[in-house]
């Protein structure tokens, strides 16, 4: 068998570091064009602002378990914009909102206390969330704004540094978190507004940020080194 057959008939997971810039679909379609394969899903999206993890699945007996790799708990390294409020909570936004606040660092200890265990947390309106059949995002860029209800979260939240404007955090999370919410979140509590401004994950279940290749490294000669075949990945509990 050629080489180019058998990468048609191998299914795995090839784990890659997200470059910033690029979507979570465009992971998808390099990887059909390198191994000739269409069946190829991922274990939970990136906005294209940010990098890490992305657990990418390859042929149907991977892509099938996709809702059971998603639902396993994540880590990101997070930095949040304080002073300006963004209308999606991140730093692709639009400004709505600035101030000259500068909230001290036992304000800010104080504050992210309340991002620890169960935490309700209300989606934004720029999120895939579906609401009567409809994703928030597409209501959003018509002007919309409707109700969202809020959905328990768990969370495990660590400051790493203050240096205003800027506030670096270590968020262990649960499915569904939207650490755009957060940043917002957080900004309203202090006070100034705040706003998501870069944000890497850097775990996805059991798989870390330094298993993964860089996209630029990945091509048609090496991609069988980077396509891995765990056994526990097929009993995903």
């Amino acid at each position: 068998m050629n080489p180019q057959g058998l990468m048609m008939n191998r299914e795995g997971i090839v784990l890659i570091d997200k470059p910033a810039g690029k979507t979570s679909f465009y992971l998808v379609h390099v990887l059909r064009k390198i191994l000739g394969v269409k069946k190829i899903g991922h274990a939970g999206t990136l906005d294209p602002f940010a990098t890490g993890v992305m657990v990418m699945l390859v042929g149907r007996k991977y892509t099938q378990k996709s809702g059971q790799f998603s639902a396993q708990g994540k880590s990101y390294q997070a930095t949040i914009r304080l002073g300006i409020e963004t209308d999606s909570y991140d730093c692709d936004g639009q400004i709505v909102s600035e101030s000259d606040l500068i909230p001290s660092e036992e304000d800010l200890i104080q504050a992210i206390a309340q991002f620890q265990g169960k935490v309700e947390q209300i989606p934004p309106m720029y999120s895939a969330k579906k609401v009567n059949g409809k994703k928030l995002y597409e209501l959003a860029r018509n002007g919309e704004v409707i109700e969202r209800k809020p959905a328990v979260v768990d969370l495990e939240t660590t400051l790493l540094s203050y240096n205003y404007p800027e506030v670096e955090l270590i968020v262990h999370c649960s499915k569904g978190t939207y650490l755009r919410s957060i940043a917002h979140d957080l900004g309203k509590i202090l006070g100034c507004g705040a706003h998501l401004s870069r944000l890497t994950r850097i775990r996805s279940g059991d798989f870390k940020l330094e298993d993964c290749v860089k996209l630029e490294n990945l091509n048609r000669d090496n991609i069988m080194e980077h396509l891995i075949t765990p056994h526990e990945a097929i009993h995903v509990a």
